[in-house]
C-alpha cells in the first residue's frame, strides 16, 4: 500500500488500517518477547554451572543442542523483526580460511556490459567472497568474484547480484550444510564427532559453529516440512506408529521419555512420504493435533495402526480404523516360541495362508487385489475367526493364550477391513520399517528441556527419510534444496518435496 492509496481513504478506512497495523505489530512483538525469553532461559542454562551428574558425552550433546536451539531462536526473531535500516547494518566479521585449502573461482558478471544509455561499460574492480565447501574428507574454498562495471558517460555502476544462500552472508556452502545435516540426522553422528572428523580433514570447525548452522537450517527448512505434512494429509490411507526416545531434561537431571510419532503413505501409494512428529508424551492429543482433529477440515481417512489407546479418540471423530495383522500374528508367535503352544502353532498356519495371498496380490492394482482378497482371504479369515471363538471357550481365563485370542477377536473388524479394501495394507510393517532406522540414533538424542531439538530432528528426518523412500541420495537432495530454497517462490515450494524433486540440472 503506497501513499497515493492512503490519500484516497476516508477516516473510517484509515482507522481500520491503523488497527490492522497495530494488531500485526502487537502479534509480532509478542512472538519476539516469547522467543527472547526462551533464549534467555537457554543462555542461563548454557552458562550456569553444569552438574557433574552428566557424563562428558552427555554434557557435549547437551551443549551442542543448546547452541543449536539458540541459533534457531535467533533466526526466528530475525524473521519476526522489521528489517534493519542501512545504518544499523554491520559488516559481518568473517574468519579467514586457511590459504592451504584449494580454491575454485566462480565468476559472476552482468548479462550485458552495455549501459542503458548505449555506452560500453568499463570494468573497474571486483568484490570477492569465500565460501567453505566439503566433500567427504576434503575441504575446498569457493571464491565468488563479482566484477564491477561502470559507464564513463552516465557513471552508472553495474554488478551481478550476490548469490542467495540459505544462511545469509554465511561461511558454508549448501554442500557443507547438507553434509552436517545428513551426518547428524541420517548417520547419527553428533556434532562433537563431526568436529573431530572435520579436524582430520584439515579444518577444525567448532561444534558451536556447527550447531548454529543446524539451527538456522532447521528454521529455513520448516516451510518445506509443513508442505510435506499438508501433502501427506491429502491421501486417504495412512500408517501411524510411535517409538520412545530419551529426552534429557536438565532441570531435574533426569531422562524423560518422549515419543517420535511417524505417519506415512502406504507401499501401494505411488506418493512415497513419511513425516515424523516429536512430542513430549504418548498422549493421543498429539495424533489428533497432527491429523487436524477435531474439525470438519481435519483428516478423516483410514488409519493403519496398532491397538494403542491414543488413537481411539480419532476413530470417534471420523477416522476409520484399520488394524495390523502382524500384531495379531505376533501374539501367537510368542506363544509358540516361548511355550510351544499348539494353539499358537495352529493360529500361525492360518496367518501363513493370509500372508501367502498378500504376497501374490502385492503388485496388483486396487480392484484386482480386492477381488482376490475377497475370494481367497475371506474364507481363511472366517475359518480363523470361528476357530478362535471355539478355542476361547476351552482356555482358562487370565492365561497368555486368552490374551492372544482376545486381541484378535476384540479387533476383528479392524483386522480384516483390508480384505474389502484394495487400497489397505494388511499390517503396519511399512511404517515400522521407517521408524526402525531411528533406533540407531536413540543414544545420541539427548535433548534440552525445550522441544525444539526434538521437533527440529523430526522435521529434518522427515525430509531425509522421504528422500530415501523415493530413491534419492539424501545428501544430493538436501544440497540441491538448500541451494534453491532461498530463491524458490512460496507458491512453488511443492516442487522441492522429495516425491516431486528433480535436480536443478535435470529440471533445465
Amino acid at each position: 500500500m503506497d501513499e497515493a492509496q492512503l490519500q484516497e481513504f476516508d477516516a473510517q478506512q484509515l482507522r481500520d488500517v491503523v488497527r490492522t497495523l497495530i494488531a500485526d505489530v502487537s502479534f509480532k512483538q509478542t512472538t519476539i518477547d516469547k522467543l527472547t525469553h526462551e533464549m534467555a532461559v537457554l543462555k542461563r542454562l548454557k552458562f550456569a554451572a553444569q552438574s557433574e551428574a552428566y557424563s562428558a558425552e552427555q554434557k557435549s550433546l547437551l551443549d551442542e543442542t543448546i547452541d543449536t536451539d539458540l541459533a534457531a531462536l535467533a533466526a526466528e526473531i530475525e524473521q519476526a523483526s522489521p528489517p534493519p535500516s542501512p545504518q544499523d547494518k554491520q559488516k559481518p566479521k568473517r574468519q579467514q580460511l586457511p590459504e592451504s585449502l584449494p580454491r575454485r573461482e566462480i565468476h559472476h558478471e552482468p548479462h550485458s556490459t552495455t549501459c542503458a544509455c548505449g555506452c560500453q561499460l568499463k570494468r573497474i574492480g571486483q568484490d570477492m567472497a569465500e565460501k567453505l565447501d566439503y566433500q567427504p574428507g576434503v575441504f575446498t574454498v569457493e571464491r565468488h568474484i563479482r566484477g564491477k562495471w561502470v559507464c564513463a558517460k552516465c557513471e552508472t555502476l553495474i554488478q551481478a547480484p550476490v548469490p542467495a544462500h540459505i544462511i545469509d552472508k554465511g561461511l558454508p556452502t549448501a554442500g557443507l550444510l547438507a553434509q552436517v545435516l545428513v551426518a547428524k540426522y541420517a548417520d547419527h553422528l553428533p556434532l562433537y564427532r563431526q568436529e573431530a572428523i572435520f579436524g582430520r580433514a584439515g579444518l577444525a570447525l567448532p561444534r558451536s559453529t556447527l550447531a548454529q548452522w543446524v539451527g538456522q537450517c532447521g528454521v529455513q527448512l520448516q516451510p518445506l516440512v509443513d508442505a510435506l505434512r499438508a501433502e501427506l494429509l491429502k491421501h486417504s490411507v495412512l500408517h501411524a506408529d510411535e517409538t520412545p526416545v530419551a529426552m534429557l531434561k536438565p532441570g531435574n537431571r533426569k531422562t524423560h521419555r518422549a515419543y517420535l510419532w511417524s505417519y506415512c503413505t502406504t507401499s501401494y501409494n505411488p506418493t512415497r512420504a513419511v513425516v515424523f512428529d516429536f512430542a513430549d508424551s504418548r498422549g493421543g492429543q498429539h495424533a489428533r493435533a497432527f491429523l487436524g482433529l477435531p474439525g470438519e477440515s481435519g483428516w478423516h481417512g483410514k488409519l493403519v495402526c496398532d491397538d494403542f489407546s491414543g488413537y481411539k479418540a480419532c476413530f470417534e471423530m471420523g477416522v476409520t480404523e484399520a488394524g495390523c495383522l502382524a500384531h495379531a500374528r505376533r501374539k501367537f508367535h510368542e506363544l509358540w516360541v516361548n511355550h510351544h503352544s499348539t494353539i499358537g502353532e495352529q493360529a500361525l498356519k492360518f496367518f501363513i495362508q493370509l500372508y501367502d495371498i498378500e504376497r501374490e496380490v502385492r503388485e496388483l492394482g486396487v480392484p484386482e487385489r480386492k477381488r482376490i482378497r475377497q475370494e481367497q482371504s475371506r474364507p481363511v479369515a472366517d475359518a480363523l475367526h470361528l476357530w478362535l471363538t471355539q478355542q476361547r471357550l476351552k482356555v482358562p481365563e487370565g492365561s497368555a493364550t486368552i490374551k492372544a485370542i482376545d486381541y484378535s477377536l476384540n479387533r476383528w473388524t479392524a483386522l480384516t477391513r483390508y480384505i474389502d479394501e484394495g487400497d489397505l495394507p494388511a499390517d503396519n510393517n511399512w511404517v515400522e520399517n521407517q521408524i526402525r532406522p531411528i533406533a540407531t540414533g536413540r543414544k545420541n538424542w539427548l535433548f534440552a528441556g525445550s522441544l525444539r531439538a526434538g521437533q527440529r530432528a523430526a522435521a529434518i528426518m522427515s525430509l531425509v527419510h522421504s528422500a530415501r523412500l523415493n530413491g534419492h541420495d539424501p545428501y544430493a537432495y538436501l544440497r540441491d534444496v538448500l541451494e534453491r530454497l532461498p530463491t524458490q517462490p512460496a507458491s512453488r515450494i511443492d516442487e522441492l518435496l522429495p516425491h516431486r524433486w528433480q535436480p536443478a540440472s535435470a529440471a533445465i
